[in-house]
């Protein structure tokens, strides 16, 4: 079905695809789960990479009943290809069964992947979904939700400067929830967890090495602590603006590399430069602030890790074992803007109107869970609104999903006064994208209903 629906404000454009399974009461929910490791090899590294601190994978967990499947799948990546996930949708309908709107293939945006894609690279995200659809087995689902403190808002005004810059800011907007959805069998040992949390994964960014971050250390604690036959499936919560709590080694290794370009003559103190490059590692300051880099993810993956194994045990009060699967998408869009300057942050960016930018949403219902998906860096204020005029209880915000907008960062409408560097580099107008997302993804949640 197509559906054009016009406003001053915005614009929706294309889908509704809807899809809805009608539950049997007699039919039991079939679950599978399964992680494929997608670590590239040392000598397909791009030069910038000094290797391999952990090992990266594909999750999948494969839902099943009544005939209709679903699909959620976390690669551990900075984002989803747009191509790549056209290609993972078709491939999974195709051949396992599960149509577009029943997917969600996710990024757990750490920052210290190569970017990968092409036929090779998706066929092992294939593989853990069929691996997933080929272990099926009758199971039940419970929710729960927790609290971690591991992430903080991440834009202030600098005391120093009293300009708009990069720091912790614990009285700003910040969501601290841990959503949880449980499988496990009817006798009650666990197949895979799906977790949301809102942080972004940027500790090991300055490492130059191949890690999963905050993601790839809780969903590797969750396993060791269940079993290696259980899969950790992050999903990433609306982190546009929240960064890890204890992240003050990175300011202090990019000052290391700002005092060092300036010494060369060079000022990169407004700049956005990649990784670690330009840091002198023989230098005892830099060796040691990046093993306490190494030293914190693990323990941030286990402080959210013990966090997720503490909502698992007692999220199943009311199990379901038999399942409502439906599905729908939309994409909005907004009006654009192009940067006609730089720097990094502190001072008004200026503009002239760009192309429109395309958002795609997705509402997958597993029961009484609802999965809002936006394929972009969402502000968490934006999510907190959704959260709070969901007429179900049972609701998350999945975003960089299912493909990448063109939009950069989405903001809340209030933030664009920031001058943070999320903001100025947003290619969005102001003033339209937090009612497009969340209007959207309520009126998707209608059509599931």
């Amino acid at each position: 079905m197509r559906v054009i629906i016009k406003s001053a404000r915005y614009l929706f454009v294309l889908v509704i695809v809807f899809s809805q399974a009608v539950m049997a009461q007699t039919a039991p929910m079939l679950v599978g789960a399964a992680k494929v490791d997608i670590t590239p090899d040392l000598d397909d590294l791009p030069e910038l990479y000094r290797g391999i601190h952990d090992r990266i994978y594909a999750r999948a967990i494969v839902i099943e009943n009544n005939g209709i499947r679903a699909a959620l799948v976390t690669l551990d990546m900075g984002g989803i290809p747009t191509p790549l996930w056209q290609t993972v949708a078709a491939r999974a309908q195709a051949e396992a069964g599960i149509r577009p709107e029943h997917l969600l293939l996710s990024a757990t945006h750490t920052h210290s992947v190569p970017r990968q894609q092409g036929d090779g690279f998706a066929g092992l995200v294939m593989q853990a979904i069929q691996e997933a659809a080929a272990d099926l087995q009758p199971a039940r689902m419970g929710w729960g939700t927790g609290e971690s403190y591991i992430n903080v808002n991440r834009n202030m005004i600098n005391p120093a400067t009293g300009l708009w810059d990069e720091g912790p800011n614990y009285a700003g907007p910040s969501d601290k929830t841990v959503a949880v959805v449980t499988f496990e069998t009817p006798q009650g040992d666990p197949i895979a967890v799906y977790y949301n949390y809102a942080v972004h994964g940027v500790i090991a960014g300055q490492l130059d090495e191949v890690s999963g971050d905050i993601p790839g250390a809780t969903s590797r604690y969750i396993e060791e602590s269940l079993g290696d036959d259980v899969v950790a499936v992050w999903s990433l919560g609306a982190a546009g603006d929240q960064n890890p709590i204890y992240f003050q080694q990175t300011y202090d290794l990019r000052q290391v590399r700002i005092d060092d370009y300036a010494a060369r003559g060079e000022d990169i103190s407004n700049a956005m430069l990649p990784g670690g490059m330009g840091l002198d590692r023989d230098n005892p300051v830099v060796a040691r602030l990046m093993n306490e880099q190494r030293r914190m993810l693990d323990t941030m993956g286990q402080m959210l890790g013990e966090e997720v194994l503490h909502v698992m045990r007692a999220s199943l009060g009311r199990p379901a074992s038999t399942v409502v699967i439906a599905g729908a998408q939309a994409s909005v869009s907004c009006p654009g803007r192009r940067r006609t300057d730089s720097g990094r942050e502190g001072y008004p960016g200026t503009y002239v109107p760009g192309d429109d930018v395309s958002i795609l949403l997705g509402m997958l219902r597993i029961g009484d869970v609802y999965f809002g998906a936006v394929n972009a860096e969402v502000y968490t204020l934006i999510a907190q609104r959704l959260k709070k005029e969901s007429l179900h209880k049972h609701t998350m915000m999945a975003t960089l999903t299912n493909g990448t907008a063109n939009s950069g960062y989405i903001p809340n409408d209030a933030a664009f006064g920031y001058n943070t560097f999320e903001v100025l580099s947003s290619r969005l107008q102001p003033g339209c994208a937090e009612n497009a997302i969340v209007n959207g993804l309520l009126d998707l949640m209608a059509q599931v209903d």
